[in-house]
């Protein structure tokens, strides 16, 4: 398979050479130039989860991986299951959230360590990347260990919960953690400018393991195909899904998924307060306003990354940017959502309470609901708890780390103060 850059098309790369990358030149994100369809959808829903999957991304990636090293990559990455849970009559939620970290992520960020241990091709590698919260301990956790490999993690000091912050921060060895005093934009804005700088890109052997590996955004369409081969077939044939998002890739993700022939209806684009992408689908006028801290903090993004490739996919297909759902959701409106959970016996937390929302208020009579619950409500016990008045109890792995002494170092919003960090990874 080969992939372009959206902004130069004129570059052109192979999986191994994209996920080695990252990123293309003028900070141009990978999309595959061509789109298989699956002709028969019902037959692959019939596959187990990891069989199914290595299916789909090997029609991905082409000949450059055996189907018998895809198998084996996602074997290794896809050891726990994403479940639907009914919520309420045509209503499910999807959980995301039964990986070693807890959340979603730990699909995208295990399936790109396996995939870049498989494409290397020697040398010593340098990944970066920005997290507002899950991102950073599924890259963290998926990489530990791994030789000729360091890992360079930025967030946003203050803002995520502290037990998201403790389930990566905690393991030292080749994983290394920097607060950076401002907010996500800030540091994806740092991440941005360290690709745009050739001589470290060169010098560390660069990479990046957001959403914008292409790597992790392939390994997410699978878990929708997933969802849908947990309903009967009247109920995915009318299947409308919410996404909470904020970096978009879990929406671009499913978009994909629908390419790639998976049955749905529409999607609704939910966001927080950070309502950027709601705003230009409502206006057309791109204008994103400083981040606003909440209580979805993973969501607090006012530049989403991924937009361009929702773009350049709707552009493709012929789909009207119209077609997507959107929803805004405060605080307020999330906590009320988590309350109505609750009282319907299903424990969340805010970014899922926020999907769920969104797809109450919009599903129609004869459709099926489906909300993403990316995270376990534990990562957010704080928050939940205040909401609910209640004593959720702490999994072992978020119990574990809790103890655990914090490594990360701090730095303000400084390249060349990064740049020093950087390169002291490395030795």
């Amino acid at each position: 398979m080969k992939l372009y850059n959206i902004k130069e098309n004129d570059e052109q790369v192979s999986f191994g050479q994209a996920v080695r990358q990252g990123l293309g030149r003028n900070q141009g994100l990978f999309f595959p130039s061509e789109l298989p369809t699956f002709s028969d959808v019902d037959a692959l829903l019939e596959e187990d989860f990891v069989s199914r999957s290595s299916k789909i991304l090997s029609a991905l990636i082409g000949d450059e991986l055996s189907e018998e090293q895809v198998l084996e990559l996602v074997g290794n990455a896809f050891q726990f299951p994403a479940p639907i849970k009914s919520v309420k009559e045509g209503v499910y939620a999807l959980e995301l959230f039964h990986g070693p970290t807890l959340a979603f992520k730990d699909f995208g960020g295990r399936f790109m360590a396996q995939s870049l241990a498989a494409v290397t091709d020697g040398g010593k590698i340098t990944i970066l990347t920005a997290t507002s919260g899950d991102t950073g301990a599924a890259v963290a956790h998926a990489f530990y260990g791994m030789e000729d490999i360091n890992v360079v993690i930025l967030y946003p000091k203050g803002k995520i919960s502290r037990l998201q912050e403790q389930l990566f921060c905690t393991l030292g060895k080749n994983i290394h953690t920097v607060s950076i005093n401002s907010d996500f934009d800030a540091c994806q804005s740092l991440v941005k400018q360290a690709f745009d700088d050739q001589a470290l890109r060169e010098e560390i052997g660069l990479n990046s393991a957001n959403s914008i590996n292409i790597s992790r955004l392939m390994a997410q369409i699978c878990y929708y195909f997933e969802a849908a081969a947990q309903m009967s077939k009247a109920e995915r044939e009318n299947l409308v899904i919410s996404v909470p998002s904020g970096n978009f890739g879990n929406l671009t993700a499913g978009l994909l998924a629908k390419a790639l022939g998976l049955p749905v209806k529409r999607f609704i684009a939910t966001t927080n307060v950070n309502d950027t992408v709601p705003r230009y689908l409502e206006t057309g006028k791109w204008e994103p306003k400083p981040t606003i801290a909440t209580t979805s903090n993973a969501m607090d993004v006012s530049q989403p990354n991924n937009w361009p490739r929702i773009e350049e996919l709707c552009r493709i297909k012929g789909w009207g940017l119209d077609t997507l759902g959107k929803g805004v959701v405060t605080d307020e409106q999330s906590a009320e959502s988590v309350k109505e959970l609750n009282d319907l016996g299903y424990l969340c937390e805010p970014h899922g309470a926020i999907a769920y929302r969104s797809l109450n208020e919009q599903l129609q009579d004869g459709e099926t609901g489906l909300f993403l619950c990316t995270a376990h409500p534990a990562k957010f016990k704080e928050v939940v708890d205040d909401i609910l008045g209640t004593d959720i109890e702490v999994p072992a792995p978020l119990a574990k780390h809790a103890v655990m002494e914090n490594l990360s170092e701090e730095l303000n919003a400084d390249f060349e103060a990064l740049k020093a960090v950087l390169r002291k990874a490395q030795k």
